[in-house]
């Protein structure tokens, strides 16, 4: 079972106790905030849990659910009303994410992290402190993640070395940090940018080095923390669309780029469709150049096409270079 198909059948598992112990209903915009997924897939997954159920399969077997509005309840159970139960692994993987929580500098609902994770020690018989030395592993290098506390507990302004990936450029940077949010297994700071004057989020596997200044963080007044309920990448709505189809080697692409959309494809076998906006469509030419083959372009039309032209005029001078012939080129880039 693949990693998205586990973590949606555990969320079809929960939903219905979860919607069980809120007998008035529940808006889907919290519901998807408290299984960290998206409104539409949250959507999606209700409209599955319609047709699961007890056998036979008729009217009075199946998960019924009620709508108004916004929200959501279940009107009948078909069974499935008992809780999970975290295992011993899981339980103390738990334990070390609020813990973590805990030290994140800022953090505005400590006391609930920590009535949480007291809890979880308690029904599981781990006590937190015997989990303390656990090493947690995240996106971040470490010093990098060492240094942005150190600046956000001093409320010191901070000097970046910082790769943009859609750019594929390095930049130099000084900023006015605001916030850590840690989302989906990497770190991010939320800072004021002085050079774009607008606030940014700074993924700390990309900064190649960090400093902290002796001058104090001053993020002005119009400086407001990001609303990450959407996701972190929330792109420009005027930004040109990319539309890229990967090898299986390539799938990566989706896990380190900003992508907006991600689907499996069938060809290349194992591949994936991923849709990215940006506003520097030469990105594109040399991330797929950079992929040896593994990668093409299928929109728009026109960049694929001249993705296609940089092969030909590539292959043209290695031949020039050998002294040989060489026929084809990549096809759509």
């Amino acid at each position: 079972m693949s990693a998205p198909t586990a973590d949606r059948m555990v969320r079809l598992l929960a939903l219905v106790p979860y919607l069980q112990a809120r007998p008035d209903g529940v808006r889907l915009a919290e519901a998807a905030r408290d299984f960290g997924t998206t409104e539409a897939q949250l959507r999606r997954d209700l409209d599955l849990l319609w047709v699961c159920g007890l056998p036979g399969h008729g009217p009075g077997d199946l998960v019924d659910l009620s709508f108004e509005g916004d929200r959501v309840r279940v009107t009948f159970t078909a069974g499935l009303v008992r809780p999970l139960r975290l295992t011993t692994d899981e339980a103390v993987a738990l334990i070390v994410a609020l813990r973590t929580l805990l030290e994140l500098p800022g953090l505005a609902e400590g006391e609930a992290v920590s009535r949480a994770l007291a809890k979880v020690s308690a029904a599981t018989g781990q006590p937190a402190d015997r989990v303390a030395a656990v090493a947690v592993s995240v996106d971040a290098r470490e010093q990098a993640l060492s240094v942005v506390r150190d600046g956000l507990e001093r409320h010191r302004a901070l000097h970046l070395h910082y790769y943009v990936p859609t750019r594929d450029e390095r930049t130099e940077r000084s900023v006015d940090p605001m916030r850590l949010l840690l989302v989906d297994g990497h770190w991010y700071l939320e800072a004021w940018c002085r050079g774009a004057e607008g606030v940014r989020l700074f993924r700390l596997d990309r900064v190649d080095d960090v400093v902290v200044l002796d001058e104090p963080a001053a993020p002005p007044p119009q400086a407001e923390e990001r609303d990450v309920q959407a996701g972190v990448y929330q792109p420009d709505a005027a930004a040109p669309v990319v539309r890229l189809r990967l090898a299986r080697t390539a799938r990566w692409v989706a896990d380190y780029y900003p992508v907006e959309r991600v689907e499996p494809v069938d060809d290349p076998p194992g591949g994936l469709s991923v849709t990215v906006r940006t506003a520097d469509p030469a990105w594109a030419r040399r991330l797929v150049a950079s992929l040896g083959g593994a990668a093409v372009i299928d929109e728009p039309v026109a960049l694929a096409e001249q993705v296609a032209a940089d092969a030909r005029a590539a292959l043209a001078r290695y031949g020039d270079r050998t002294g040989g012939e060489q026929d084809g080129a990549p096809a759509g880039g």
